[in-house]
């Protein structure tokens, strides 16, 4: 079942995941070689209780931690630990908040110091494809079309999506309906509609698109090593363009 928000609900949606963005934005600060991902982790939760939410991860499903940290060729659900960051790293950041009842839900992948022109590529065509799925989201269009959108961008540039792992609905449920692909035919899939709120984050890998699930039981890892790229935005349904309820503005203010 989808539940539409209301406007009022989506308000305290958006309250969630500006909070999201807020920690993001306080992790960027601390990235750099030499830190652990277990650090990165503390610091996230230290934020969000100091501004009055509940980590959304910790405990989830089991989950020992309050962010997702995976590094290089780790896509998605890599657990924090001692690992240190390292000169050329790419780490993806994926947080989870709950506030006021509601989820939010954002992430953005950081490279660690200088990283490669083909590295850097691939950040910058994920991201590219996160808007492009965005610029989909709009009431009247359907799942499939956001879904192609991701990949047609993705794969014209010489990366290939992940399917195991999909965008989803996001409420009072940190996953709820509908599930959303970052792959798909145009004109497929349900039709979007007004109230309807939904996180979009594509996973792009470097190399081929094929997956594995470490030994860990969460962490996703490229079956050829290569680097993976993870962007998500949590945003509500409406006339003509979406409204994107979290932000990268905390991270992306401060490079400048």
């Amino acid at each position: 079942m989808i539940f539409l928000k209301t406007q009022e609900e989506i308000e305290l949606l958006r309250e969630s995941n500006q909070l999201v963005g807020k920690t993001l934005g306080e992790v960027s600060k601390h990235i750099r070689p030499g830190i652990s991902t277990l650090e990165l982790d503390k610091i996230a939760e230290d934020f969000i209780r100091s501004n009055g939410g509940i980590p959304g991860f910790l405990g989830y499903g089991g989950f020992p931690n309050t962010l997702c940290i995976s590094v290089n060729d780790e896509v998605v659900h890599g657990i924090p630990s001692s690992r240190r960051l390292e000169e050329g790293d790419v780490v993806s950041v994926d947080c989870g908040v709950v506030k006021n009842g509601f989820y939010g839900d954002s992430a953005y992948t950081f490279a660690v110091g200088e990283i490669s022109d083909e590295v850097k590529k691939l950040l910058q065509v994920t991201k590219d494809s996160l808007y492009k799925g965005i610029e989909q989201a709009v009431a009247g269009m359907r799942i499939g079309d956001i879904g192609y959108a991701v990949q047609s961008y993705a794969e014209a540039n010489g990366f290939s999506v992940v399917r195991e792992l999909v965008g989803h609905g996001v409420g009072k449920n940190l996953h709820e309906e509908p599930q959303v692909p970052n792959y798909g035919r145009r004109g497929l899939g349900c039709k979007l509609k007004i109230g309807m709120v939904i996180a979009i984050e594509p996973m792009i890998n470097m190399g081929a698109r094929n997956v594995f699930q470490m030994a860990d039981g969460w962490t996703i890892k490229t079956r050829d090593h290569l680097p993976a790229a993870h962007f998500e935005h949590t945003l509500a349904i409406r006339k003509g363009e979406a409204d994107i309820l979290s932000t990268f503005e905390y991270i992306e203010d401060r490079k400048l």
